[in-house]
């Protein structure tokens, strides 16, 4: 008997081994599962890799942890879980640095979690608004942090897309969809309160910033719990999918995934297959499968069903409760391993299951269940042991030492798994000495921290991140001005002012001949020697000459001014041999002038820091005609003024006869179109077109835009030339852009929040930021690095997250700047449309200017928003690579074309009067006014001539 009874015995045992074998990994084994996870860690950093990844590896937008100076009232949201918490979390920084957190737990039903997303949503409102009742706190606007412990794409900290739900959720129409809006759409719903939400982030990103408040070498985040995930501070240098090379960003790695292209079914049993084939989501999640607490218990009722079903267990006998999927839950198997329980204990818990066995069945049900919480902790080990090889290697270490954040039911309460975990990572890493630290307080304290460090930034940038539905307001707003400056009982007192200019098309192709141009608009002043010949082709060869405006000069008198240009243009003639040749000339004058004929411009106002006196209200043909008569070294025919705008329009439609938008993007900003003659009420006529420079930099100055402008922007208009002008162009141009940058900073560093508060007399020097400074912070690769060198020339010894902050900053401000362009220009493709009455348009922006053109991002951006804005158009964006001096000589060359068709006529008449009014005649030496040409009144071959320049 005694012999019968040790061969069922051992039989019984090799049965059970060979159940639990596949449990129980070899060292071989976990060094395999570690090798896979580094190989699909690296996959996932990759852009061309990501799609395809099992681990996703997405981008958090956390760029540091926290440093000290946070504070302020929070809410945190937590979702992940059956179980939803709403905290108000209170934190005190300084030397009694402190966080104090106020919470309540709420359910989330199955029927909620697996019904409609505005069900889920809605009920996620109702539980913070109970909560806000609760605290008295209901009518107070708080920053709030939202802990969504599911894989999200973002592209920023408060956008976040659902990648696919996870942990038994399975509301529908959320997929796909950002959490943040939806949430925003459930509050407007309730429309009770209002909150701001200022971040979105998972668990483990969470539970890092947790840890990291109270130990600075936090910087990776485990979750082992009902889910399982890792994430950690990446170089941005390794992260493709965002822009930038330098400083560290958040990862969350969405680890749970691993596994997902069948690289583990060589360790996966037929007990997970069939808890896989079970799940709302097959083949999916396979890795968190094999290790987190919502599937640990599940594994171990299938093992013991298939135990008893081979008479191993309970006498044979599967219980009808044994049956019921879930009614194992993780709990009992850390109850069960408690080293503490007797097994008559253990008993009485199979008992509670309805699993009536002996004492027997209870060594072997705890032998099974530490069998399968062994095997996850250990899988957990070899995918953290990957991820710290990686670290240590990346920093190029012979040893690392860092702190592991840890939060999550199955390691706060199992009793083993945290110490086998801990057993494994020493194993299968041993350069690595590893700091494991319990989040106590749980993640929703990490997204306060968050909140606070994204608050801090938001509270000066929040006004500059203007809304689609914001820029399709301003949008509106302005072309309401356009229609106020084109007609002619509101032209006067109208911000936009929408000068026409004379240019009644664009080049046709049959110009030729030898020019001058002139542009000036800035401190830069060029001189250009145009050739447009006709040989087998239309061929332009330029030649062009750059000087120096002082600054003494631009603020002097105007006679000073334009014997400065009289004396370059000399000097220009000198070094190209022409001083006794009377060449034609195009003068480019990127100011706002009003024209009455192609060749008069009489300056309304100076702009771009110009300020010489005794011009505004002249017309500055005549003044630099003076200037040249004076000089009497050289003769010039000044033809045509043109604004840049209409040069660079001009340039870009000799390559593309689509053109018919002119856009400057640099020092100032102004564009200019072609607009239907019957809208234009201070021409006269109705037929054919005519090009208007809109003057659009004044956009605002009658108030219109008080509403998005800034503190800085009043201070920057404060301080300039021309108090309460051109304030859209202190807005977006780059005159402007460095110092709007250089007022936040010093508004951060006062604070505090920038430089641990030091602010040194460089910074505080007007001018000091300048726009280029932006424009190297932003590019993409070395973008951090050029920060950090600025801003040590300017005295500031800057840490990485002061970096990472001014490079936000002026991220921020640039691109207020390409959205606000983009809405004006917006209205103007509206009008274009409108006039033409078609459903789509199809044209061509020629741009120009050294904003457009140097900055990194700001093409990208404009481009961008303008066609989100005006969805119902084709814009094709041409960059004018010959400036807009180029342009000019292109409506010299046709006006001088003309004269040579009319010989004895001055071109001012051919460009200017109608036959009427040459019959009308008037006084000697003056210019008749263009008003009342009709095309059927001239003769055929002066028409297109004619509609080509008025």
């Amino acid at each position: 008997m005694v012999t019968a009874v040790a061969r069922r015995l051992a039989e019984r045992r090799r049965r059970l081994d060979a159940v639990l074998a596949p449990f129980r990994l070899s060292p071989h084994a976990l060094r395999q599962v570690k090798g896979k996870m580094r190989r699909e860690l690296e996959r996932g950093l990759r852009r061309d890799m990501q799609g395809t990844a099992t681990v996703k590896m997405l981008p958090t937008y956390v760029c540091g942890t926290p440093d000290g100076t946070e504070r302020g009232k929070f809410l945190a949201l937590d979702l992940g879980g059956t179980n939803f918490r709403v905290l108000l979390v209170k934190i005190r920084s300084g030397r009694r640095k402190s966080v104090r957190m106020y919470n309540k737990i709420f359910a989330i039903p199955l029927e909620i979690m697996q019904g409609t997303g505005e069900e889920l949503f809605d009920h996620i409102v109702q539980c913070i608004a109970e909560f806000l009742e609760y605290m008295g706190i209901k009518g107070a606007r708080l920053p709030l942090g939202f802990t969504f412990s599911f894989p999200c794409r973002q592209a920023s900290i408060d956008k976040g897309t659902l990648v696919g739900w996870t942990k038994g959720f399975k509301a529908t129409d959320c997929e796909g969809e950002d959490v943040v809006d939806m949430l925003r759409e459930a509050i407007k719903r309730r429309n009770e309160f209002d909150l701001d939400i200022v971040a979105v982030v998972n668990d483990t990103v969470g539970t890092m910033m947790t840890c990291g408040y109270e130990d600075p070498k936090c910087e990776i985040g485990l979750i082992a719990g009902t889910g399982s995930n890792v994430c950690y501070m990446e170089d941005m240098k390794n992260i493709e999918a965002v822009e930038g090379n330098e400083g560290k960003m958040c990862i969350n790695t969405e680890w749970g995934g691993f596994g997902d292209n069948g690289c583990i079914d060589d360790i996966r049993t037929e007990y997970d297959r069939e808890v896989d084939e079970g799940s709302l989501n097959p083949g999916k999640q396979r890795y968190e499968k094999m290790t987190s607490g919502m599937y640990l218990g599940e594994i171990v009722r299938q093992i013991v069903i298939d135990l008893t079903t081979q008479g191993l267990l309970f006498r044979g006998q599967i219980s009808e409760s044994l049956r019921k999927r879930g009614i194992f839950e993780t709990k009992f198997l850390s109850q069960i391993e408690s080293d503490r329980l007797a097994l008559l204990q253990v008993r009485r818990i199979l008992q509670q299951l309805g699993l009536d066995g002996t004492c027997e069945d209870s060594i072997v049900v705890k032998e099974v269940c530490g069998a399968v919480s062994t095997r996850a902790a250990r899988l957990c080990g070899a995918g953290l042991a990957a991820l710290l090889d990686k670290r240590r290697e990346d920093q190029g270490m012979q040893r690392l030492e860092v702190t592991v954040g840890v939060d999550g039911t199955l390691y706060k309460l199992h009793p083993h798994f945290s110490r086998v975990l801990r057993e494994t990572v020493q194993e299968l890493a041993p350069q690595c000495d590893v700091t494991f630290m319990l989040s106590e307080d749980g993640s929703g304290k990490g997204a306060a921290l968050i909140t606070a460090v994204a608050k801090r930034l938001r509270q000066y940038l929040y006004a500059m991140r203007l809304s689609d539905e914001t820029l399709l307001d301003v949008m509106a707003r302005f072309r309401r001005e356009m229609k106020n400056g084109l007609s002619r009982d509101f032209n006067p007192t109208a911000t936009v002012k929408m000068l026409p200019t004379f240019v009644r098309s664009i080049p046709d192709g049959s110009e030729k001949g030898d020019f001058i141009a002139l542009d000036l608009g800035g401190s830069y002043f060029r001189i250009l020697r145009v050739k447009v010949s006709h040989e087998k082709r239309q061929t332009v060869q330029m030649e062009t000459e750059i000087y120096n405006t002082p600054e003494d000069i631009m603020h002097g008198s105007g006679t000073r001014l334009f014997d400065h240009v009289a004396e370059c243009l000399g000097d220009f003639m000198e070094k190209q041999q022409i001083k006794d040749k009377k060449l034609p000339v195009g003068f480019t004058f990127s100011f706002p002038c009003r024209q009455s004929k192609l060749d008069e411009g009489i300056l309304i106002t100076w702009t771009k820091r110009f300020k010489a006196s005794g011009v505004e209200g002249a017309d500055v043909v005549r003044l630099l005609s003076r200037a040249i008569k004076k000089r009497g070294d050289y003769d010039a025919d000044i033809m045509a003024v043109v604004n840049d705008t209409v040069g660079t329009m001009m340039t870009c439609g000799f390559d593309d006869q689509r053109c018919e938008v002119g856009l400057i993007i640099g020092t100032g900003t102004n564009a200019c179109y072609m607009e239907e003659l019957r809208h234009i009420e201070l021409v006269e006529g109705d037929e054919g077109r005519m090009c208007v420079n809109t003057e659009w930099g004044a956009f605002g100055d009658d108030g219109s835009l008080e509403d998005i402008r800034t503190e800085f922007d009043r201070e920057i208009d404060r301080g300039s030339l021309n108090p309460g002008k051109q304030l859209f162009e202190k807005m977006v141009s780059g005159l402007y852009m460095g110092e709007l940058v250089r007022l936040i900073l010093v508004k951060m560093a006062k604070e505090g929040l920038l430089f641990e508060g030091r602010i040194t007399p460089e910074l505080l020097t007007k001018g000091k930021f300048e726009t280029k400074h932006v424009s190297a912070i932003e590019k993409s690769k070395e973008g951090l690095s050029k920060a950090k060198e600025i801003l040590t020339r300017l005295g500031v010894e800057p840490s990485h997250e002061d970096c990472v902050a001014v490079q936000h900053v002026c991220t921020i401000v640039s691109f207020r700047s390409a959205n606000l362009v983009a809405a004006t220009l917006g209205a103007i493709l509206c009008q274009l449309r409108d006039n033409k009455g078609v459903g789509r348009l199809r044209t061509t922006v020629g741009v120009d200017g050294s904003l457009y053109k140097m900055h990194p991002q700001y093409a990208r951006r404009l481009h961008k928003t303008t066609r989100r804005l005006v969805p119902d158009s084709d814009v094709r964006f041409l960059l004018s690579e010959s400036g807009s001096g180029k342009g000019a000589a292109m409506v010299t060359a046709v006006a001088y074309r003309l004269a040579e068709q009319h010989p004895g006529q001055s071109h001012r008449v051919v460009l200017g009067e109608s036959p009427k009014e040459r019959e009308a005649g008037g006084e000697e030496g003056e210019t008749p006014h263009l008003g009342g040409f009709q095309g059927g009144d001239l003769p055929s071959d002066r028409r297109v001539t004619l509609a080509m320049l008025g």
